[in-house]
């Protein structure tokens, strides 16, 4: 049985969002787009199971976080963060590409768990309880994790702190 229109023309409405939050997520544009595609087609293949009371971006980031983390599983290898890589990507006029590098870089340094939820309520603008169901934890959680990613983020952009090797790191 096929998905609705209805449903599928809110799928497309979502894309941007979604492709945001994967780009931001995965630090590499082909990565994001295999993101991406692959929680459209779960969309697509589970919408039955879509409850309309819902809000579908929020339904799709849990997708696609799930998604993320199922590829985290299989391939355990982190590919480094390539600066020369992300200079030579498309900026906005008047973007200050040092800031954005070093912004960039800063949030590479993050642990995932921190990172994934600064990106939800800060870029994608969740709420604490949206993030928390994308996320699948406790609304706490959520607001621990973005008090110390706060602080971090800001400790690694103005120099004073160093992150701990990915592999040391604690996830909160």
């Amino acid at each position: 049985m096929e998905a609705p229109a209805a449903f599928r023309q809110q799928l497309l409405a979502a894309i941007p969002r979604l492709r945001r939050y994967a780009r931001s997520l995965v630090f590499d544009a082909a990565q994001a787009d295999d993101l991406v595609q692959t929680a459209l087609a779960r969309a697509l293949s589970h919408w039955h199971q879509f409850d309309q009371r819902r809000d579908i971006l929020v339904w799709l980031l849990s997708i696609a976080h799930n998604a993320h983390l199922d590829e985290r599983r299989r391939d355990a290898r982190w590919a480094q963060f390539d600066v020369e890589h992300t200079a030579h990507e498309p900026v906005a006029p008047g973007t200050d590409v040092g800031l954005r590098i070093d912004l960039v870089a800063a949030l590479h340094r993050l642990p995932d768990a921190q990172r994934e939820v600064l990106l939800l309520i800060g870029v994608e603008q969740l709420s604490y309880a949206e993030c928390a169901e994308v996320l699948r934890v406790p609304l706490g959680t959520v607001m621990s994790r973005l008090s110390r990613a706060r602080v971090a983020l800001r400790g690694l952009l103005d120099g004073s702190v160093q992150a701990a090797p990915r592999a040391l790191r604690r996830v909160v």
